[in-house]
């Protein structure tokens, strides 16, 4: 999460009339209808979808974005207006239930692999330990011990540029993942400690061994 609540001015600040300006009218055709609903197109898209970004803002108004992952269709559509989140066993940080708890207001990209465009969703969340939620999500014989509630305000779909510039979905861009240093590297270095990087990331293999 950031570490100050106000940006430092460094550069030339641009006002949203600038903005508006420089980049025109919206392409409302290209991006798609902002619904305060989910239709059937973003329901059928949420049941496909594996993954997502869920982003929360506390208080302060410092902000944080989670990613969140599962079978294809793991966020459940409980009705139109209604979302949910299972909490999988994670870190246990829990930065986007305390952000939730300080400031109802989400927001969700989801992706689908192979797919160009995504499916944006906003609105307002808490967290809940519904039973009857939680049994629709159990997986791997498995049910989370809470999920989150999103009530939707906005969804709508947005185009593929971003995907395409960034070839995400070609497989040549996997060769990129060669050219990081490992997991246990990039610790043992943020950390400062004289410890075999292999030993970090054998504990990081093992917590993969338990997604549910």
């Amino acid at each position: 999460m950031t570490s100050t609540n106000t940006l430092t001015t460094r550069y030339r600040r641009v006002s949203m009339a600038e903005v508006r300006s420089r980049l025109g009218a919206p392409e409302e055709m290209i991006e798609g209808k902002k619904l305060d609903h989910v239709d059937k197109h973003a329901r059928r898209f949420i049941a496909h979808a594996p993954f997502l970004a869920l982003a929360t803002t506390d208080a302060a108004g410092r902000t944080d974005c989670s990613p969140r992952g599962d079978y294809p269709g793991f966020v459940k559509v409980l009705d139109e207006h209604t979302l949910a989140l299972p909490d999988r066993p994670g870190n246990k940080i829990a930065d986007s239930f305390r952000n939730i708890a300080e400031n109802d207001g989400v927001g969700l990209l989801f992706l689908i692999p192979g797919m160009r465009e995504t499916l944006r969703v906003n609105g307002s969340a808490y967290v809940t330990d519904d039973p009857d939620v939680l049994a629709r999500m159990r997986t791997e014989a498995k049910a989370p011990m809470l999920a989150i509630i999103v009530e939707v305000a906005e969804a709508y779909f947005h185009c593929g540029r971003a995907l395409l510039r960034s070839r995400l979905w070609d497989p040549a861009s996997q060769a990129l993942a060669a050219e990081m240093p490992s997991a246990g590297e990039i610790v043992t270095d943020q950390l400062g400690v004289a410890v075999d990087p292999a030993v970090f990331e054998q504990v990081l293999e093992d917590s993969y061994r338990k997604l549910y």
